[in-house]
């Protein structure tokens, strides 16, 4: 599995920005993404980027106010969260998916606590 690490969580007040950054090692990976869970809910697929191509996927929810980017020679991802939301408060986790095999996302990283207050 892809050793997964992310940082630049925290608490911040309705309207601000955090960026999240995660750092990968191991083997090699086709996609990462973030995922998030509130508390008492599901786990929610935030954003993704592909690894090889500019490809990226935001959920409804976040789009025009997240921005996804990677640097592939650093084997770093982040996120940009601006005009953050009390319903944006998550344990955010970066993930990777190794292959097309593995059907889906494969590796985890620990998690960020982000907290909006309103």
């Amino acid at each position: 599995q892809v050793h997964l690490v992310e940082s630049g969580g925290g608490l911040v007040q309705a309207g601000g920005s955090l960026r999240l950054s995660c750092a990968a090692s191991g083997p090699p990976f086709i996609l990462m993404g973030w995922w998030r869970q509130a508390p008492g809910k599901e786990r929610e697929y935030v954003s993704g980027i592909s690894w090889s191509v500019d490809s990226v996927y935001y959920h409804d929810s976040v789009e025009g106010r997240f921005t996804i980017s990677k640097d592939v020679a650093k084997n770093e991802m982040y996120l940009q969260m601006t005009d953050l939301k009390p319903a944006d408060t998550a344990v955010y986790y970066c993930a990777a998916r190794t292959s097309i095999a593995a059907g889906d996302f494969d590796s985890w990283g620990q998690g960020t606590q982000v907290t909006v207050s309103s």
